[in-house]
């Protein structure tokens, strides 16, 4: 009997020894480690850059807004000089810095007279089914290029479609049709007396 339970005893420490010698071995861990924190410090590297860059081009497309709101508002640009798709063109020009060859698909460019501040203030957007629906109040509106006059309040509404360049963050960042999310920049303003 004692054989039998002595042998029982060697034949798990046979089994047990490769077991032992490869918790033992550290030769492989730091391999091991980098695998197991790779793909966590890429998608954080990957999330930082998608955000710094998101963000640079939502800066810069709300000093173009600013920027051309100033022009209308002092007269620079005239109704004329920004009928049709002309004003579309101006800022998709000035864009050309940080956004790719698509800007005038996925730019939309709002520019409307309001009889008060207090109208202008009631406008607003929402995002329904992936898509950009302007809203005043309660009621939807369409896109309109409609400058006003000399000493007419404005309101200049510019929105880019801007594409999540990073296939792991599109899911998160997403919040458009086509894995886009929505930037966004606004002015109001009364023009000045110009001639």
């Amino acid at each position: 009997m004692g054989k039998a339970i002595g042998s029982t005893d060697q034949r798990k420490m046979a089994r047990a020894r490769p077991f032992r010698r490869f918790v033992r071995d550290r030769r492989g861990s730091t391999a091991l480690e980098f695998a197991l924190l790779a793909l966590p410090f890429a998608l954080l590297v990957f999330a930082i850059l998608e955000s710094c860059i998101s963000f640079a081009g939502q800066e810069v497309m709300a000093n173009i807004t600013d920027d051309v709101a100033r022009q209308l508002r002092t007269g620079q640009l005239r109704p004329a000089d920004v009928a049709g798709n002309n004003l579309t063109t101006l800022i998709c020009n000035k864009l050309e810095i940080i956004v790719s060859t698509d800007c005038p698909q996925q730019l939309l460019v709002d520019l409307r007279q309001y009889s008060t501040f207090a109208d202008a203030a009631q406008a607003g957007f929402k995002i329904q089914n992936g898509d950009v629906v302007l809203m005043q109040g309660t009621s939807s509106q369409t896109f309109v290029n409609s400058p006003g006059p000399a000493e007419s309040k404005n309101m200049l509404r510019v929105f880019y479609k801007w594409p999540v360049m990073t296939d792991l963050m599109a899911k998160s960042m997403a919040n458009l049709s086509g894995g886009r999310t929505l930037h966004f920049a606004s002015v109001t303003w009364q023009n000045e007396p110009f001639n």
